[in-house]
């Protein structure tokens, strides 16, 4: 007795590797014996256990499982090989001997002896799949379904259970159903031909222009570069937008916020500061997060007036997609911007808006049952734009002094900057422009709240003329706001302070810029010169914009040589301010 239980314990100890295989037809003893000696060499096991299952879908052959590891030798298997054999033949081949390939490829083909590893759903809804089997897959992993639908994992739970979110429709998934690992993460297939083109956060064209042909697969998610892959900013990435370029300066490799609530021209200053970068060398991407499909196509018809188009993608995921495109849509969009930074282009990417883009995640969060936090959002909601936006650098020149510039925008709630999503992007951003509601609604448009708005860069992104040309102007705006602020309860003002009033109005009026007519630096620097020389004080409100737009073309026809001295030396001089000054009195004094 006491032999038989220690044999019993050595038998034990045995490796004893259990192979499933479902089929219609039993494995006959000449089958078993190669199966034995296959699975003894692949796994190194001292002996194997059959486990004989019996299941109609697997029409012929054999369908065998070890653990979660999958050799799919059944009929339908063969199938899927023949065909991804069938799809690797080269396009450039002629279509005259397509025929002949085809019997080529049938004659030498062989099943392959690999294996995948294999899981099936449990559950599925609303976007979400929960599955079972798959135990090595990592987060962030592409798994595929039978019916060809693509998902990503993105909860791993102690279980052996994962969550898949899922980027197609669900109606053809349902329990039970297999998915296989791909061990690929997300990621989107790109080209230099991507330029001017419309696509879906999975990379595939949806618009007129057919296939990219990319020939890059590169993946959504990726390390921001580290301190010593990087430079400092001090490049201008110039908007032309007067009020920005003067006051809050954007430098190449820089992250500004825009902030506003809804309709007060957030998505205008975006589409300004793209137009403005045609004949600059900059690369332009405009990720659409959870908006109408009407205004996207509306950003694109506005590009494409002003030939923007072609030196920029639109990454559009509209709000009739589902929460998991619109949660990887700006992960590629900073994909096809690091294809250029990295190949030495400047870029400017807009993130329109992360409001949306976090409320796609909060609702996948919730599907996924994991726990809501403050404003029932996940408690990793920071994490997700601070691995979005720090991606954004001035690489080093070493790493080909590409730049990335990122302007993502964020939606507020009558003019709540403490709400919860955007704290947190301020925090993440080197400054922001802010939007108020009530500058829009005056006529003041773009309507940036001067004292709230701020760039942590400052002038180490401006150039020298642009630096000393600004002077004292957000000072005397300051000092206007206060004036304004008293003036409103009345009394007698004496002529210092009615003219400081004037001057101030005067200022806010030169900021108002028409939609889609970004400004050149000259004419920037121009119209600062003459508004600190106070020219424009004795000129009415109603006609300030017409005298500086009168100005301005008077300088280009006339003295086209101070124009293009502010272009290309870009460099400030007593005597420049001096001859700007001098022209623009004489111009005033025509006009008269």
């Amino acid at each position: 007795m006491a032999r038989n239980d220690f044999e019993l314990s050595e038998e034990k100890k045995k490796n004893i590797l259990t192979v499933e295989i479902q089929c219609i037809t039993p494995p006959d003893e000449e089958q078993l014996a190669k199966m034995r000696e296959f699975f003894l060499t692949e796994y190194k096991a001292d002996e194997i256990d059959f486990e004989i299952k019996k299941d109609p879908s697997v029409v012929g052959g054999f369908r065998i499982f070890v653990g979660d590891e999958n050799y799919d030798w059944s009929t339908l298997g063969r199938i899927r090989q023949l065909r991804k054999s069938f799809q690797s033949l080269r396009k450039e081949y002629d279509p005259t001997q397509i025929v002949s390939l085809l019997r080529e490829d049938i004659k030498n083909f062989e099943l392959h002896a690999g294996h995948q590893q294999v899981g099936f759903v449990l559950s599925v809804g609303d976007g979400i799949a929960l599955i079972k089997g798959l135990h090595e897959v990592e987060y962030g992993e592409i798994v595929l379904f039978d019916c060809g639908v693509k998902g990503m994992v993105q909860d791993i739970r102690a279980d052996g259970t994962n969550g898949v979110v899922l980027f197609g429709d669900d109606s053809d998934i349902y329990e039970g159903s297999r998915v296989v690992r791909t061990q690929r993460t997300a990621g989107i297939p790109i080209s230099t031909k991507i330029l001017g083109r419309i696509i879906d956060p999975l990379g595939k064209p949806v618009d007129d222009g057919g296939e990219i042909g990319a020939k890059e697969y590169y993946p959504i998610e990726r390390p921001a570069p580290g301190i010593i892959e990087r430079k400092s900013v001090n490049r201008p990435l110039e908007t032309g937008i007067l009020a920005i370029d003067s006051m809050f300066p954007i430098g190449c490799g820089q992250r500004e916020l825009i902030i506003g609530d809804r309709q007060t021209g957030k998505t205008t200053i975006a589409t300004d500061t793209i137009i403005n970068q045609k004949d600059k060398n900059v690369v332009c991407v405009y990720v659409a997060i959870g908006q109408k499909a009407t205004s996207i196509a509306k950003v694109v018809s506005t590009l494409k007036k002003h030939d923007a188009m072609d030196y920029t993608v639109v990454v559009s995921s509209p709000a009739s997609d589902a929460a998991s495109l619109q949660y990887i849509a700006p992960y590629a969009g900073c994909a096809v911007a690091e294809y250029f930074m990295y190949h030495g282009r400047d870029v400017l990417i807009i993130y329109d808006d992360l409001s949306k883009h976090a409320v796609a995640y909060r609702t996948l969060s919730l599907l996924l049952e994991r726990s809501p936090g403050r404003e029932a959002y996940p408690g990793d909601v920071f994490y997700l734009h601070s691995r979005l936006l720090e991606r954004s650098a001035q690489l080093s020149d070493k790493m080909s002094g590409g730049s990335m510039t990122a302007l993502p925008i964020v939606e507020t709630q009558a003019g709540d900057v403490s709400a919860y999503i955007p704290t947190n992007i301020i925090s993440i951003t080197d400054g922001q422009i802010f939007l108020e509601s009530n500058l829009f609604f005056a006529g003041q448009r773009p309507a940036i709240n001067v004292g709230l708005s701020v760039s942590r860069v400052g002038g180490a992104a401006q150039t020298n003329v642009m630096k000393k040309s600004v002077g004292t102007i957000r000072l005397d705006l300051a000092q206007y706001r206060e004036m304004q602020a008293f003036s409103q309860f009345g009394g007698d003002l004496d002529a210092s302070t009615a003219r400081q009033l004037k001057y101030g109005a005067g200022l806010m009026q030169l900021l108002r810029q028409p939609n889609n007519e970004p400004m050149p630096l000259h004419g920037q620097v121009i119209t600062l010169v003459c508004a600190q020389a106070r020219l424009f004080v004795d000129v009415s409100q109603k006609e300030i914009k017409s005298v500086q737009k009168e100005l301005l073309a008077s300088f280009e026809q006339y003295n086209s040589a101070v124009c293009h001295k502010i272009e290309h030396a870009k460099i400030y001089s007593d005597e420049l301010k001096n001859e700007i000054v001098e022209t623009a009195k004489k111009f005033m004094a025509n006009r008269q």
